[in-house]
């Protein structure tokens, strides 16, 4: 994949508030784009208490609240990203539904539905099934880099339509999972933060947590993402890896398409009213007021 230079948009610093009620310990690796005090900030943000919630049966779920955005910091019990459903226990559903969630999106592929079948009939949420790559996983890419550039290349419209459901009214707390939580899910929320306002570092190291909570040492989170897709040993260590310039070159390349992550939505099926509607949920009323609502915000 040809490089290309992250546009990396005007770094916050504003304060995580953390939520006492769920903790957790991620582990971080690969911060090259950021130093010293702003490495540290984005450390502090990341080990926010409440950023990861352990529930049994789930490896990659958190909650993004507390990160920068232009409307101050996204609100914590909002939006959260999280790997697949099919195996969470009985205990881990109670505590997934204690969230009030009012909508889940799931961006596999219906084999990998049919495969691992979420248990929807225990939430109450609208669920949203959009395949960001179709029907056939083994006919992607055998790259990492390359799915990307195929994913922010070819499937724009299908980002779009996985967003559309959070623009909803009453679409919060909301849920956004494929089968690791990480590619297509870190697509997808990578694309509503930058509209947001969120920094690209910020975004990066949001994304950069799944290659740590994914780690391959945990033998029964690789074999249940192995099952959980279909694709059994090709789902290779490399494919479980997060580098954070993967997500930096996905922005890149929509602004570069389209003048502004916002432009490329747009470009892809959104309307100035639906992020709109998403700006003012997670990101401050004020955002979508004149003058705030269209491109020239960082994103």
């Amino acid at each position: 994949m040809t490089q290309i230079a992250g546009d990396a948009r005007a770094t916050g610093d504003a304060q995580a508030t953390g939520d006492p009620r769920v903790t957790g310990d991620p582990r971080v690796t690969g911060y090259a784009w950021a130093a010293g005090d702003e490495r540290l900030g984005i450390m502090d943000l990341l080990a926010a208490e409440g950023r990861r919630i352990d529930l049994p049966g789930l490896y990659n779920l958190r909650d993004l609240g507390g990160y920068p955005a232009a409307g101050g910091p996204t609100p914590w019990r909002t939006l959260f990203r999280s790997d697949a459903l099919h195996q969470l226990s009985g205990a881990g559903i109670d505590r997934l539904s204690a969230l009030g969630l009012r909508t889940i999106v799931d961006l596999r592929t219906h084999v990998e539905a049919e495969i691992a079948p979420s248990p929807l009939d225990q939430f109450s949420a609208r669920h949203a099934h959009v395949s960001i790559l179709g029907a056939n996983l083994p006919a992607l890419p055998p790259r990492l880099e390359d799915v990307y550039t195929h994913i922010v290349g070819q499937c724009g419209t299908a980002i779009a339509d996985a967003i559309r459901p959070l623009c909803a009214d009453r679409a919060f707390p909301a849920l956004v999972h494929c089968s690791a939580g990480k590619d297509r899910t870190g697509i997808v929320i990578a694309m509503v933060l930058a509209v947001l306002g969120v920094p690209d570092d910020v975004i990066a190291a949001d994304y950069a947590l799944s290659g740590g909570y994914l780690d391959p040492t945990q033998t029964a989170a690789i074999g249940q993402l192995r099952a959980g897709t279909g694709l059994g040993d090709e789902l290779t260590e490399e494919l479980l890896s997060s580098p954070p310039q993967l997500i930096l070159d996905v922005l890149a390349s929509a602004r570069e398409q389209h003048g502004s992550v916002y432009g490329y939505l747009l470009a892809h099926g959104l309307s100035p009213a639906d992020l709109a509607a998403l700006r003012t949920v997670l990101a401050g009323p004020g955002l979508a007021g004149p003058g705030l609502a269209g491109p020239g915000l960082a994103g």
